[in-house]
């Protein structure tokens, strides 16, 4: 009788999780993030559904997917992100702060191009970020890749010299621009710019 009443109430906690990070909705989640998503309003007028087309190409996995839907991130969507922009090299995963695909839309829209990136590197394991910055100077020792709040992508047909440009307009967040390695990174941190 006690199992199975642990049982009841362990599915019942997670329905309830569940439930709550379905009605994630954007206006609460730019507040606790302290970003903007007015630009992406402005930039596109079905800014309701947004859409993401993600081609990680160290797994060769795709993904096109609506993460948001009547101005609600979509929270099946947002887990089928998380699994895509994993580590991979060692499989950890972590929750990515949805404020970083709206940089993605938004970017994308301001160009006139679908919103089709590859994905050089999303979420880094705290001992896969270690092991890139003894390795490379380039590589921040706190790297918001650990927090989930960082990507290093290219825009399908985009040069990424423009996506660069394109991010520094927004102002959202940091924008790095590595040109002999031929990508971007974007994160929602602090509003910077840098060449690597």
């Amino acid at each position: 009788m006690k199992l199975s009443r642990r049982h009841f109430l362990s599915s019942s906690a997670a329905l309830v999780g569940v439930s709550a990070l379905g009605t994630l909705c954007t206006r609460t989640r730019a507040q606790e993030a302290g970003a903007s998503l007015q630009a992406p309003l402005a930039d596109s007028p079905t800014a309701a559904v947004r859409r993401l087309v993600l081609r990680n190409v160290h797994t060769e996995e795709s993904l096109d997917v609506e993460y948001m839907r009547n101005g609600c991130y979509v929270s099946e969507s947002l887990v089928r992100l998380e699994v895509l922009l994993r580590d991979f090299r060692t499989g950890d995963r972590h929750a990515m702060d949805p404020a970083l695909f709206d940089i993605l839309h938004a970017v994308a829209g301001r160009l006139g191009a679908d919103p089709e990136f590859h994905v050089i590197s999303g979420y880094r394991s705290p001992r896969t970020n270690a092991l890139l910055h003894e390795r490379s100077s380039g590589v921040a020792a706190r790297s918001l890749h650990v927090e989930g709040r960082a990507i290093d992508v290219r825009l399908a047909r985009v040069d990424c010299a423009a996506l660069a440009s394109t991010g520094l307009e927004l102002a959202r967040g940091g924008v790095g621009y590595y040109r002999s390695s031929d990508f971007v990174h974007l994160d929602t941190g602090a509003v910077r710019r840098w060449r690597g």
